[in-house]
């Protein structure tokens, strides 16, 4: 008992104790501007881990160590953090004044910046850290499912493949719809010539304001990329590397050997031709026979697909004075495909410099060059998912069956055997710009600059006899193609900026040039002397020699004007004016005016908002303008003429000449988008939640399409002002910050995209273009064919009769009622766009660790599957592994197996294939962890950090065990990437 009252004394003595050397600071945290409390405000003891929050009223109590300078840091989103001394204070009154910082960003818009407060546009950002979260081959894939209203894919799984972009949907038909990309002023068409990591920002001008600044090259959207420049003091060098391993996203296999086997037996039972193994020998020849019976069989595409090897190495120097700028970059990437002789290798290096000459005058240059070094598969796989799959590719000694089991097919391996196959493009590209700058009077600038690409680029190709593109010829083939592409633009920018009382007034002035100038060549014969001469030495081929060549030049010249007003920072206007003279369009239609106006409220800087807490941020957004577009093909006002072969009889050849495919129109103008966009820009709870929303409606007119012309008439198409689309949707952007502490973050940002294309009219307001797949109301792109609802059953055997079929035969709706199959019954099944699609990203950082994780979704697309559609009802070829209709197997998905029944006669068999698309993946998860200040003092680095990053790594969709970002092909599937990195700043 004494030792129990002994304790207790001595714990009410020591915690007497710690009271004494402790006392209580209260305060309260007002906003600056407004005297309203601020809730939720972090009160932290600098240098501890004590600290506190701001109740609703702004109201706040710590308790401090007596005798210690207590430094209270006061933060909270949205505003400037504050450091206050409590030493022998009781009570704190705080003011928080707000963080403009976001808002301050400068946004590099059409020939000119701007403030992202002051925006009218529809216009997003990406900084050049963001580019830099995945591995990719083109820095557009970095930006998938991030960029409100752009849809992004990858055209396939092959090394180097192409990505496709759009914003906004398809406006034109026949026409081009991808941006046009800005790189440092100058128009560039290769985006996957630049290096993510030479990137500074991306933006990308959306609406026709933000556009029209561009005319006819803007109609589709702008993505404006600047890279990164030099910079004063200590240089600074950046080395960046990273190895992966790539693997198929997903692959269906086709029928294996006795899958195959089975298929056939039952082909020939529908007949009666056979009824049992005892019949084999009617069906099989003896090499199959054999097969068969030692259960030899091989599955090609698992010989084929092997790991892939993506790799990058970069290394960055950025450095200069107070007048000399410069920044250095070389890169070397290499990425190895799925399959062998697919592989791509580029060699770029990158030089930008700025000078300041004086007081006035300032210059500089941006230039990079480009090399690719690649070997193209002819993709295999379609070879390999059809060619039977009895027998072996090579025999017992290890030697090479060109045509296992003496079948019609030629190995699907045949082209990487030695000397067989190669198929190898060479591009150099080389961007060059120079600039002049001229300051003569405060506000005003002059800037005129020249940027010049020359692309040249040789492919050769080599195929001997024995390859899967010539098995059915009489020898090899070689063949070799060159071309050259010259662009040169020339921009001259006068800026004018003042500001007088509550005004602020900017004037931009273009005159600009573009010319585009390219040639090609092709050369071939069939016969090389030797394979080890390739594409060389084509003298040497004995017959076939053929040779081509191209020439195609234009010409575009502009003239802008634009005046961007604000009064008081929250009224703003922006009006633009561009006329554009195009050489591809018609004498009389070359020229056309392009005029747009943009308004802006920032409704947040109005004195009734400043007694609430809710917005931070609040600007309404409104928009009009015209854009035109002539991306066609030059000449296509004339008709040309060609030399065709010709002999009065079987000995006499003659001179004689035709007209081309495609006649000329001497009335082609200008295709034209009208669009209006409502957008709103919200900042809620001190900026924790910033959200962007625009609503779009793009009209487009005079559609410049290629139309398909009656064959009486001798000629086959002819390209014409003719049509009308529409593209209407919304956009949702958000970032929000879910916890800020010392040592953990963690923010997100969600996008979302909804666009419905459809096409308003063509030849005239009513009347669809079926051949060509083009029906009003419906997108551009859509899948049109009998709508399949299942198998005919044994038990609907009567209602079957009534249509002319029976039981396992494929079952199509009636669409139109009038109890008859007919091409009147096709419908639209659906369409190759979304109906919507987005992204979830998160970043979460744990003191020295940070953590990456992104979903994208694209949802409401249908594919044309070609693995689905991929059945072979007599068995002559192999098939995917499909549930097929058997009398004892009364499947309702494939019909009937039939050998007298080929796939073309097959009833509807076209149907087969079409299946909703819709997917979510997780595109990408990186894990990595920055070194802190003892490892790198110990290295002498300014920055270190590793990781490691998982690409494409899960799709989930109800197409198994595909990848359906790319449509439906089986050819150069989809790949998933593992990679290690690293990062070194000194």
């Amino acid at each position: 008992m004494n030792k129990l009252l002994l304790i207790c004394w001595l714990l009410m003595s020591s915690t007497g104790w710690v009271l004494a050397q402790t006392h209580t600071i209260k305060g309260k945290v007002t906003d600056a501007a407004t005297g309203q409390p601020l809730p939720f405000v972090s009160v932290q003891l600098k240098g501890t881990s004590t600290g506190t929050q701001t109740d609703a009223a702004g109201n706040f109590s710590l308790n401090v160590p007596a005798g210690q300078n207590a430094g209270l840091v006061f933060s909270y989103l949205g505003y400037q953090s504050v450091t206050q001394n409590a030493d022998g204070n009781a009570s704190l009154n705080i003011q928080l004044q707000k963080d403009n910082k976001n808002l301050d960003e400068v946004v590099v818009v059409g020939y000119g910046q701007v403030k992202k407060r002051d925006l009218t546009g529809a216009v997003v950002s990406v900084k050049g850290e963001e580019l830099k979260k995945v591995p990719v081959t083109n820095v557009m894939e970095s930006v998938q499912g991030k960029l409100p209203g752009v849809d992004i894919t990858r055209s396939s799984g092959a090394a180097g493949a192409r990505v496709n972009v759009t914003v906004r949907g398809n406006r034109s038909i026949t026409a081009n719809n991808g941006p046009l990309y800005i790189v440092d002023g100058v128009q560039y068409s290769s985006i996957e010539d630049i290096n993510p990591n030479d990137i500074q920002s991306m933006e990308v001008l959306k609406d026709a304001s933000s556009t029209a600044i561009y005319g006819s090259r803007g109609a589709n959207g702008v993505i404006i990329v600047t890279t990164k420049r030099g910079s004063t003091g200590k240089p600074k060098v950046n080395v960046n590397t990273y190895v992966g391993v790539s693997q198929v996203a997903g692959y269906p296999k086709v029928n294996s050997g006795p899958q195959y086997v089975a298929l056939k037996r039952e082909a020939n039972r529908t007949t009666g031709r056979w009824n049992s193994e005892a019949d084999d020998p009617k069906i099989f020849n003896a090499f199959e026979l054999n097969a068969i019976e030692n259960d030899l069989w091989t599955r090609y595409s698992d010989l084929l697909i092997q790991d892939g090897l993506q790799q990058d190495y970069q290394v960055g120097v950025s450095a200069g004075s107070e007048k000399t700028k410069v920044y250095l970059s070389l890169d070397y990437f290499d990425e190895k495909g799925l399959f062998k002789l697919d592989r791509l290798r580029r060699y770029s290096a990158r030089l930008n410099v700025d000078q300041v000459v004086n007081k006035v005058l300032k210059v500089g240059m941006q230039s990079q060059i480009t090399y690719y070094d690649q070997s193209v598969r002819r993709d295999p796989l379609n070879q390999a998912n059809k060619i039977i799959p009895l027998g072996v590719p090579f025999d017992e000694n290890g030697n090479f069956i060109p045509f296992p089991n003496s079948g019609p097919h030629i190995n699907p391996l045949a082209d990487e055997q030695p000397d067989a196959y190669q198929n190898q493009p060479r591009i150099t590209r080389t961007f060059a710009t120079g600039y002049v700058e001229l300051t003569p009077l405060e506000g005003l600038s002059l800037r005129s600059y020249a940027g010049i690409t020359l692309e040249n680029m040789r492919t050769g190709i080599y195929a001997s006899q024995n390859t899967i593109d010539r098995a059915t010829s009489s020898g090899s083939r070689s063949q070799y193609n060159t071309g050259t592409i010259r662009t040169i633009n020339w921009e001259n920018v006068l800026n004018y900026r003042r500001a007088f009382g509550d005004h602020d007034i900017g004037v931009t002035a273009v005159a600009s040039l573009l010319s585009d100038q390219r040639d090609s060549s092709s050369i071939q014969g069939e016969g090389q002397l030797l394979p080890k001469q390739l594409y060389y030495a084509l003298q040497n081929n004995a017959r076939g020699i053929a040779i081509r060549s191209s020439y195609q030049a234009s010409k575009l010249i502009s003239f802008t004007g634009r005046i961007n007003y604000s009064y008081k920072g929250k009224y703003l206007l922006s009006l633009t004016g561009r006329s554009d003279g195009s050489s591809k369009l018609a004498p009389g239609n070359k020229w056309a005016f392009f005029p747009s106006v943009a308004g802006a409220w920032r409704i947040s800087d109005e004195p009734f908002m400043r007694s609430q807490q809710l917005f931070s941020d609040l600007k309404l957004r409104a928009s009009y303008g015209i854009a035109g577009n002539d991306a066609i093909r030059p000449y296509s006002t004339v008709t040309y003429l060609s030399r065709i072969p010709f002999s009065y009889d079987d000995t006499n050849a003659a001179l004689a000449y035709g007209i081309s495919d495609q006649v000329g129109n001497k009335s082609l103008k200008w295709e034209l988008s009208a669009t209006t966009n409502v957008g709103v820009d919200v900042g809620l709870f001190g900026s924790r939640i910033y959200a962007s929303i625009d609503y779009y409606d793009t009209r487009t007119r005079d559609l410049l399409l290629q139309r398909t012309l009656p064959a009486s008439g001798g000629v086959s198409n002819v390209v014409q002002n003719i049509g009308k689309t529409r593209n209407r949707g919304i956009e949702v952007g958000i970032n929000t910050t879910n916890i800020t502490t010392k040592d953990f973050s963690w923010t997100s940002g969600i996008v979302f995209s909804r666009n419905k294309e459809e096409i308003v009219s063509l030849a005239d307001e009513n009347t669809n273009d079926v051949a060509n797949k083009w029906f009003i109301g419906s997108p551009v792109n859509v899948y049109y064919d009998y709508d399949m609802v299942g198998i005919w059953q044994s038990n609907e055997a009567d209602e079957a009769a009534k249509f002319g079929y029976k039981p396992g035969d494929i079952k199509v709706a009636d669409t139109n009622g009038d109890g008859a199959f007919t091409t009147a019954d096709r419908v639209v099944l659906g369409a190759q766009v979304p109906k919507w699609s987005g992204g979830f990203n998160n970043d979460i950082r744990y003191r020295n660790f940070d953590l990456n994780i992104y979903i994208y979704a694209r949802i409401g697309q249908w594919i044309s599957s070609e693995y689905d559609a991929k059945y072979d009802p007599q068995g002559l070829e192999n098939s995917a592994q499909v549930n097929y209709w058997t009398p004892e197997n009364p499947s309702n998905e494939y019909p009937q197996p039939n050998a007298s029944r080929s796939r073309s006669s097959t009833p509807f068999i076209s149907s087969l294939g079409f299946r909703d698309g819709s997917f979510v993946k997780i595109r990408n998860i990186s894990l990595g962890y920055n070194f802190g200040e003892p490892v790198l003092k110990t290295l002498h680095l300014s920055g270190l950090r590793i990781y490691v990053t998982g690409k494409n790594l899960v799709t989930f969709s109800k197409v198994k065990n595909y990848d359906p970002e790319r449509g439906g092909n089986l050819s150069n599937p989809m790949t998933k990437l593992y990679v290690a990195g690293l990062n070194v700043e000194f």
